[in-house]
């Protein structure tokens, strides 16, 4: 570490120290400038102090410390960034120091001579933490902290701006939480405007996992950021000739291949290109039932002697030229050149390809019939851990809160502390007992179990149950009904809301549920949905579009769930009383 990186370290610390210490100036001053009611005065100054001879020293500090040379930008603003590289002993030593300098800090701005005390012995504590992690620090011959500076470019425009933006956020900020004045409105608006950027915010990646499901693979990685625009290559049908494309049926499938050989017996070998989990296989069929089909090839761009032109790439050659046939303008229309991949552009249109969602369901095996066969495993595995959860919970969670049995309280205890079980601790006595009831590669591992009711689904359910008021039950004996009806019949639907917030997530556990199936199946007929989706990312994890692809068809149905079920979350938690209301 060189003396000139740790000055260019300390400056980025007063210098962001200094912004952070304005912008609480300005928001004290905002404050004050209002009148707000509700400020205790005397506080508000030490505040204003505190913040403004904060920023004054660091900015002071800055104009005479003499940094390294590459902070100075000739043009604009720069705004310096450094990270550090070191042990974790010297990070906590740092945050020790950190705090202990705070609280040191607070200490000297303090009123009260008792609170001055307090913040000094903080800042001790602070200081022995500091101690202690030097120590850790030092032990080891080998730690050494490195330093990576570097710098945020801002054009003088683009500074003013974000200073003006700074400020008047601040202002609108301390504006609107007057709500003694505005009646709460403005507090709606900026909390209605915090939530919806909140959702902007975390919907980003959601948005951009939809969107590169769409995306050709060009447009993965662009030297200027991420492309939220796909574009897709304009493809014209042209029937080839030299290699021409037929369709045939392989094993009950239409497939789509090129011919390799021409056999003596009036038969041919043919090479699948199409479906992609099968490509590479020959096999033997009759000339007369192939079908000959179009292919899609690309248009391109460019020049030919100084001409602009749109042609189709009618021939890939080895050394990587392509052969283009004219096709604008009309006086080159039907002639054909050959161009190195340098001297064309694509042909691109804004849309969405979607061919990455058949593509990527045609890289699934054959035995899968295009995953529909993760998809019955899925949904099997959903209905019964939905109906086995529902079902057990509901029963169990009745008698501990309604029946009377000797041991009742103590059961509930027992079961209870099974929450403190980890699940790993579990986990190979369930496997031997599967595996000796030879249900090792089927589901029954995945859904049998939620028919034996578990301890925190027990113990929610019992308190909604508790929450029912006992001359409901009491009404339906004097009716006539039995423990049984009652519990079907007047208890249950009490309890439609909690019923609801288990079986959502239920559903989500199940459908999400990789370890299970990773642990007990090894056949693709009896994959899941989530064990498919990892097969996929380990074959196909180079290619982002179709991985995408395939991802977003397993989780949309989750979504699909979530968004009409979303409700019964908040009533799961706020419901009080009697239930299904």
């Amino acid at each position: 570490m060189t003396s000139s990186n740790f000055l260019f370290a300390f400056g980025t610390l007063l210098t962001w120290i200094g912004w952070f210490s304005a912008a609480g100036t300005v928001w004290t001053l905002f404050q004050m400038a209002i009148n707000r009611t509700g400020i205790d005065p005397r506080r508000t100054m030490r505040s204003l102090t505190s913040s403004g001879l904060t920023a004054a020293l660091c900015f002071i500090a800055l104009a005479v410390l003499p940094m390294h040379a590459s902070t100075k930008a000739s043009a604009g603003f720069r705004l310096p960034l450094v990270w550090f590289v070191m042990p974790y002993s010297g990070w906590l030593g740092c945050a020790s120091l950190a705090m202990a300098a705070y609280r040191l800090f607070q200490g000297i701005l303090s009123i009260s001579s008792t609170e001055r005390i307090e913040r000094i012995k903080a800042a001790g504590c602070w200081a022995l933490a500091l101690i202690a992690f030097v120590f850790l620090y030092r032990r080891d011959p080998a730690n050494k902290i490195e330093i990576i500076t570097g710098g945020l470019w801002l054009t003088t425009q683009t500074t003013v701006a974000v200073l003006l933006l700074a400020i008047a956020g601040i202002a609108a900020m301390v504006l609107a939480g007057r709500s003694t004045t505005t009646k709460g409105y403005a507090r709606t608006i900026v909390t209605q405007s915090a939530l919806l950027a909140g959702s902007i915010v975390f919907g980003l990646p959601f948005a951009f996992l939809v969107i590169t499901s769409f995306k050709e693979d060009r447009d993965m990685s662009s030297p200027n950021g991420i492309v939220w625009v796909p574009r897709v290559q304009d493809t014209v049908p042209y029937f080839d000739k030299k290699s021409p494309l037929y369709k045939a049926n392989f094993q009950n499938e239409t497939v789509e291949g090129t011919i390799a050989k021409k056999n003596s017996d009036g038969t041919v070998k043919m090479d699948i290109i199409r479906p992609m989990a099968i490509r590479g296989t020959s096999f033997d069929v009759p000339m007369a039932s192939l079908k000959e089909i179009p292919k899609e090839i690309p248009v391109v761009s460019g020049k030919a002697d100084g001409v602009s032109f749109e042609g189709k790439v009618i021939e890939e050659m080895d050394d990587g030229h392509r052969r283009v046939e004219f096709l604008q303008p009309a006086s080159l229309a039907g002639r054909q050149q050959v161009f190195a991949p340098a001297d064309v552009e694509p042909v691109r249109h804004i849309g969405l390809r979607w061919a990455n969602y058949s593509e990527a369901i045609s890289f699934l095996p054959p035995e899968t019939a295009n995953g529909l066969v993760y998809l019955k495993n899925t949904l099997i595995l959903v209905v019964m851990s939905v109906l086995g959860t529902i079902l057990s919970s509901a029963v169990v969670a009745y008698a501990f809160s309604r029946l009377r049995f000797p041991g009742r309280d103590v059961m509930f205890t027992v079961l209870l502390s099974t929450m403190m079980l980890p699940a790993a601790v579990t986990l190979m006595p369930q496997f031997l007992i599967f595996r000796s009831l030879n249900w090792i590669d089927t589901l029954y591992p995945l859904w049998v179990p939620a028919f034996f009711a578990s301890a925190f689904n027990v113990f929610l359910l019992r308190q909604f149950f508790k929450g029912i008021p006992m001359e409901l039950e009491d009404a339906a004996k004097i009716d006539g009904c039995t423990y049984l009806k009652t519990f079907w019949s007047v208890m249950l639907p009490q309890i439609k809301p909690a019923l609801a917030v288990i079986a959502v997530w239920t559903f989500m556990g199940a459908w999400n549920n990789f370890m299970g199936p990773l642990i007990y199946i090894n056949s693709p007929e009896n994959m899941p949905l989530s064990y498919a989706l990892q097969l996929f990312q380990g074959d196909r994890g180079g290619e982002p579009g179709l991985l995408m692809a395939f991802a977003t068809l397993c989780m949309m149905p989750v979504l699909a769930v979530f968004f009409f079920a979303q409700r019964y979350f908040i009533e799961g938690v706020t419901l009080s009383g009697l239930g299904g209301r």
